[in-house]
Parts: structure tokens; sequence; C-alpha cells
């Protein structure tokens, strides 16, 4: 541990030592500092389905989780990182596509809990305690719909086809019928409000933003090993001299093409031209010790649906990451996202 300390006290310094040459990486893939930790609030809203999905799967009662926790959580994440965003240059485009869809999911989470706490929980209390085929089904398309959000945006589910299959596939008769057509109805609703929903917000997406880029341009030490398994779309970007420069996949890959890259033991220089912070947030027993410098703790929060685990979001230098990838795996911490600008 002593070892791994003195590599991120280096590497700490190096980021010191380059902290006033310009970027390497071509301007067209450059973003700003401040959106490692806007994403955050938005990657909330992949966490969270994710923390319901596993709920569903394990049988649970939808009338037990924690909806209004889950919106408060949103907004606490959004409170802490408008502050640490405070000294950079107002984002007002990012800021109203978070405010949207943080007063969208709010709506969603109290109507979903004042229904399943009355008319859900009276139709789960005919219930023999075996899950219904909808219930199954909802579990299904909610393990899905997580996978699918991984990767691409929220809008370009499609919540049709579980629809279909809702009606045409599933049996309409059968054990524990009130719960069934209970569950018929809400499905049905939640489906067609989605679907509806996603197709204005993907029209209004279309007109108000470009598409953004599927990669993420990151400056290494050293060349890395060849392209194996674990980096398939690694490609060398063209263009600078003398600077190993790479474009990595965005979004949820983003993360696992960073291990494997960190594993070879190489250190990040740049990641989409900043060499400033990046944030990550990690799953952690409640009271493991806390991170030391450099890394900096932002905030925390339990995991709702699992006592005694917490969400620790924390900023860390770009030169560190790489090194601190290795020290999480070497000690078993689970890294639940990596913000890549």
């Amino acid at each position: 541990m002593t070892r791994c300390l003195i590599a991120l006290w280096l590497a700490a310094m190096a980021l010191t030592a380059s902290a006033g040459e310009p970027p390497i990486t071509p301007i067209e893939h450059r973003r700003g500092e401040d959106q490692t930790f806007l994403t955050f609030p938005e990657w909330y809203l992949v966490h969270s389905p994710a923390e319901m999905a596993a709920y569903f799967a394990a049988g649970r009662a939808p009338s037990e989780f924690p909806w209004g926790g889950h919106v408060a959580q949103f907004w606490q994440g959004y409170r802490e990182v408008t502050r640490e965003t405070k000294d950079y240059p107002f984002n007002a485009g990012y800021h109203l596509m978070v405010s949207v869809i943080g007063g969208s999911t709010t709506v969603e989470y109290g109507l979903r809990s004042a229904y399943e706490s009355t008319i859900g929980r009276l139709a789960e209390a005919t219930r023999d305690g075996v899950p219904t085929a909808e219930e199954r089904l909802a579990a299904r398309v909610a393990q899905a719909y997580v996978d699918f959000i991984r990767v691409d945006p929220w809008y370009l589910f499609d919540f049709i086809t579980p629809l279909r299959e809702l009606w045409g596939n599933t049996p309409a008769l059968g054990p524990n019928l009130v719960r069934k057509w209970e569950r018929r109805f809400a499905l049905t609703t939640e489906y067609l409000v989605k679907a509806g929903y996603a197709w204005l917000i993907k029209l209004g997406t279309q007109s108000v933003y470009d598409a953004a880029k599927p990669v993420t341009a990151v400056v290494l030490d050293r060349t890395p090993g060849p392209p194996a398994a674990a980096l398939p779309e690694l490609r060398p970007l063209a263009g600078v001299d003398g600077a190993v420069l790479v474009t990595v996949p965005r979004y949820r890959a983003f993360m696992a093409y960073a291990q494997a890259l960190a594993e070879q033991g190489v250190v990040f220089r740049e990641i989409a031209g900043n060499r400033g912070t990046i944030v990550a947030s990690v799953i952690e027993r409640s009271g493991s010790a806390a991170p030391v410098p450099p890394l900096r703790p932002i905030f925390v929060q339990p995991l709702l649906t699992q006592p005694g685990w917490e969400r620790r979001v924390i900023a860390l230098p770009v030169p560190v990451l790489a090194a601190q990838l290795r020290r999480w795996r070497a000690t078993a911490v689970q890294v639940e996202h990596l913000y890549d600008y």
C-alpha cells in the first residue's frame, strides 16, 4: 500500500509540473473539465434504475422501493456537483438538460410511489408469494433497460416491444388474477407514457443538440500493448507528433478501457484534453477508510436497497487515475463509474 501511495504522490507532482503546458489533444476532441462533475446526475439516472432492476429481480415488492429516497439522492448529487463547478463558466445547456431529466424523474417516481403504496400494495396482498408472469416480464425489461442506457440514450429504448409481449405472449389468466391484471394496467400505462415521452425528447434533442462524439481521446505516457480482447476499439489518433494519442469508446465502455490500460501500467496524461480532475464513484462498505490525498471525497450516498453499502463520489487528478484503478482492483473496491467528461 505504501508503494502505491508513493506512486499516487509522484503522479500528482507530474500533474503540477505539466499544468502550464497547452493540451496535446486536438481541439475537436476536447471537452470542458466541468463535464466530469455535471455528468454525475445524468449517470445517477442509470445507477438508480440499475438498483431498481436488481431489487425487482430479487422478487422484492415495488411498494417497498425507496422512490422518494432516490429522488432526494438525485438532487443531492446535482447540488454537490453544481457547487464543484461554480468556478467554471456556467454550462447553461447542460444545467437545462439535467433540470429536465431530474424534474421528469421526480414526477415519475412520485407517481409510482403514490400508486405502488396504495393500489399496488393492495394488489400485492392478494398474491400467494409467487411472482406473476407480468412481474417477471417487468423485471426482465427493467434489466434490459439498464443494459441499454449504459450505452445509449434512454429515449432510444424500445418500450413498444415489451408492451406487445405483455399483451401478445403473456397469459391473461392464471393464479393471482387480481395481481396479474393490476400489473397489466401498471405496466401498460408505464410503457405507453414512456414511449410517448421518449418520442418527444428525441425530437427535441435532435433539434437542439448535435450528436455527441462516441469516443474519448486520451494521451498516454507510453504506447499500450497490442489491442487484445479488452481493447478491440482502441484506435491511434493521427496528426500529433511526439505524443501517444488514442481514442477509446466513451460512456460505460470508457471505464473498461481505462481499467484495461491501467493494468498495462500506463499513465493518463490527458483525457478529452483535461489534465486536472476526473470524477469517479465507487461502492464500498459503510465505515470503510476514507480516501486520502490526492483523492478528494465530494459526497457519499447510502445504497438505499443494500444496507451497509454506500456510493462514494471522489475527485482525483487525471495522472493519478491509472495507479488508483490498480489500487482499487488490488483491494477489491467496486468502481461504479468513471465520469469521462
